[in-house]
This record gives C-alpha cells, structure tokens and sequence, in this order.
C-alpha cells in the first residue's frame, strides 16, 4: 500500500530461546504472538480494531550464525476499520509493545506447559526482561519499504563474511563492521550452525497478515477496479472527455512512459499450434 510503514523487530530472552531450537514449530507461534501484540497496540492507541497490514518474517539466527528467535514485521502505520475506512496510526511506542508481546510470550509457553508461574515473576522482576521491541525504523515510500523487506529475508550467512585460516584449519567469520570482530571455528561446528537453522518441511518463515493476507487480497479482487478512483488520494475522478484517436493516444502513453502487460500472457505459438491440432483431433474423433 502506497502508506508509511514500520519495522518492527521482537527479540526474547535468551532463556526461553532453547525452547524455540527444539520445538521449532512454536517459531510459527511466536509469530502470532508477535502479530497480535501488534493487534492489541493498535487497538488501544486507536480506540478501535484495525486491521493492518503486515509482511512477517521469521529469523532463527544473529549475526554469528548462533541461536537468536526473532522476528522481523513490516507493520503499515495504520490500518482498515470494520467499514473499510483507513486510520493512520503513525506513533509506535517500543515500551508499551513490548509489554504486550511479552505477555501473549508468557502466555503461550504456559499454555504449552514449558514453563510456570514462578519463572515468570522471576523474569519479571529483572531489571531487563530480555524482551525487546524495536520499531524506529521507518519506510516512507513503496521503494524504501522495499529495501527493508529485503533485509528482512536476508540469508544466514554472507560469502563475503566468509573465509578460511588453512595454517589453523579453522573456518573463519566476520560477524560485524569490523574486520577485527571474526570468529574462528572447526569447520564441523560451522556446518552444525549453519544447518541448524534450515526450516522444518513445510514450515513457513514468511508470511502475510491483515490486508496482506491472500485471504484479503483475493476479497479486493473479486470486488473489482473502480477506473474513477484516484490511486494517489483515493479521491473520486471525473471523466473529461474522450480520446478517440489512437495517434493521439499512443503519444500520451508514450509521454506517461506507460507499460501495460497481461496478467497470463498468450502462449507461444508452438503450443497455440499444438492446442489447435490437439482440437482437431478431438473434432475427428467425435
């Protein structure tokens, strides 16, 4: 959508991450913990539900190639009430975040019986949870929302970052912006880490949500193009007059530096011909 939009990051503590490395399926749960925490904010700094949308991606390393659960969203600030009307909701507040996806954390390790009450007041009562919510990133346009979804499903590792001490044997790293900031390791170690983060079969780490989802986008469809909506403001156009000569057209399109191409285009002609001959078959034989 042609909106401002955020990302925002949830991290947690790196004592509950050993249940996200061997129950991975509760990777897909941490990801709705994380979208109805986002849920719940809008709610209550709107006063009202919205449905935003939201591109979720779902990392199981850190900068090392260690264990590192978090998430990564692409949030539009604002989202469609229950009449289809847009509320912007440009203020994103880390704190109060982060308090509601810590709980709807809590309450889905509880619910799996992974942990109980007594760690959680224990968590509770450090100074710093380990929770962590980071949304100050900001993406003013369609191409700068771009360039955070493509750090967003960035890969484990970088071949850049990668090389080899052959006097050691060891496999080496660069895990920051400086050259000094490498780690050295048995080359078995780095095929454990890095191997360890391949999803489980069928398990998705991208995902959409709210007016992302297919399920929405499929309603819009079905619901068709009104051509005197304007896609900047939304605003209703009129119509001024008609162009009927298609010299005159094809200059105002060229001018635009308009391109237009089909959704399916036509098959190449070797299979439009072996379609025609497959007909004639069928005719000949009925």
């Amino acid at each position: 959508m042609d909106v401002h939009h955020r990302q925002v990051v949830f991290t947690v503590p790196k004592m509950l991450r050993v249940f996200f490395k061997y129950k991975r399926s509760l990777l897909s749960d941490l990801c709705l913990c994380g979208k109805e925490a986002l849920l719940k904010y809008f709610k209550a700094v709107a006063g009202r539900e919205l449905t935003p949308g939201i591109i979720a991606v779902i990392q199981s390393f850190g900068s090392r190639i260690n264990l590192h659960p978090h998430l990564h969203f692409l949030v539009s600030e604002g989202g469609s009430d229950q009449e289809g009307r847009f509320h912007s909701v440009s203020r994103f507040n880390d704190d109060l975040l982060r308090e509601i996806f810590t709980r709807e954390v809590f309450s889905l390790l509880l619910h799996k019986q992974l942990i109980n009450l007594t760690l959680i007041q224990k968590i509770l009562r450090w100074r710093h949870t380990g929770f962590h919510v980071h949304s100050k990133v900001r993406a003013r346009s369609k191409k700068e929302a771009e360039q955070v979804g493509k750090y967003m499903i960035r890969p484990i590792l970088s071949l850049n970052r990668f090389s080899i001490d052959k006097a050691e044997g060891k496999v080496c790293y660069q895990f920051g912006k400086d050259s000094s900031e490498l780690e050295q390791m048995d080359y078995l170690e780095f095929i454990a880490r890095v191997t360890s983060h391949i999803p489980d079969k069928g398990q998705v780490t991208l995902r959409y949500y709210g007016l992302y989802s297919n399920a929405h986008r499929g309603k819009m469809r079905k619901r068709g193009v009104d051509p005197l909506l304007c896609p900047s403001c939304r605003g209703q156009m009129s119509i001024i007059a008609f162009i009927e000569d298609h010299k005159v057209i094809d200059k105002i399109i060229a001018h635009l530096k308009l391109t237009f191409m089909a959704e399916r285009p036509p098959p190449p002609q070797s299979v439009q011909h072996e379609l025609l001959m497959a007909a004639e078959e069928r005719e000949e034989y009925f």
